[in-house]
């Protein structure tokens, strides 16, 4: 396994197959992403233009298999940003991804491990990350248990709304998402 801690232009440089790696993660419950180059260029350039961003990336045999992201939250766009009075003092973990043949094998663990470590290294109080609500699936096995035993706490009263288009639909629609925070 290779593991790439890159930040800036090195983020720039990784953009496809990171975008690929989300786009066909995120098709899965609970996001249901039907996701576009287009989109994930513009949404990882948030990172590479964040002077306190990290995204690792997880190889195996040369091909993208996971990856996690984190930046200031005050380098976050505004939906992120808005249900922070002090935004500037978060530290934000976008997501990790990972293809489901490398799940369980304590990657999950590495990520948030290792963003907190840069969280801690850019001298910041707390984390936060957000999750999108959706209705439970029998088949799902939540990851609220994970995060908890991580020392998250859920804050369902600080909430964002992003549009993206569901797998199989026609169009965008709104979706809610709520935060988890944790003290450093």
């Amino acid at each position: 396994m290779e593991i790439l801690r890159l930040h800036g232009g090195q983020i720039e440089t990784h953009w496809q197959e990171l975008a690929a790696l989300r786009i066909r993660v995120f098709r899965d419950y609970p996001y249901l992403y039907e996701g576009t180059l287009d989109y994930e260029r513009e949404y990882l350039s948030t990172y590479w233009r964040s002077a306190g961003s990290r995204v690792l990336l997880l190889r195996d045999a040369g091909q993208a298999v996971g990856a996690s992201t984190c930046l200031p939250l005050a380098d976050e766009g505004p939906e992120f940003r808005a249900p922070f009075e002090h935004p500037e003092t978060y530290f934000y973990l976008g997501e990790s991804v990972l293809l489901p043949e490398y799940r369980g094998q304590r990657w999950g663990h590495f990520f948030f491990d290792e963003r907190e470590a840069r969280a801690r290294e850019l001298s910041f109080s707390y984390t936060c990350f957000c999750a999108v609500e959706r209705e439970p699936q029998p088949d799902h096995r939540s990851l609220e248990p994970f995060w908890r035993a991580r020392g998250y706490t859920h804050h369902p009263e600080l909430r964002c709304c992003l549009r993206w288009k569901d797998v199989g639909a026609d169009s965008e629609s709104e979706k809610q998402l709520s935060f988890w925070l944790k003290s450093l």
